[in-house]
């Protein structure tokens, strides 16, 4: 397989618990960021950062971490070294056959 078809099929595979678990924490923070009564504010301030943190961390891992994966993989090994992979990788995926 292509590097770029490998990569979009992790993204499908990893997308579903990445979402998933960044979810169930961004709504378990909630209840801190709409804090009321005694130290509000400190525990608004914290649930509203944490909030915000998440969100981004999240972003990052569903658009930039693939994108570099693949740029670093194309630099790392070139195009002759890649070719020669997925020749390999292809001829064991036949032999599994």
């Amino acid at each position: 397989m292509e590097l770029i078809q490998e990569t979009l099929q992790a993204i499908k595979l990893r997308l579903r618990p990445i979402l998933m678990t960044s979810l169930a924490f961004i709504f378990g923070v909630l209840p801190l960021a709409f804090a009321t009564g005694a130290g509000a504010i400190a525990r608004s301030t914290i649930g509203w950062t944490v909030f915000g943190g998440m969100i981004a961390a999240t972003s990052l891992a569903i658009f930039i971490v693939p994108v570099l994966f693949v740029t670093i993989t194309r630099l790392a090994y070139g195009k002759k070294k890649l070719a020669a992979l997925n020749q390999q990788a292809d001829k064991t995926h036949e032999n599994k056959k």
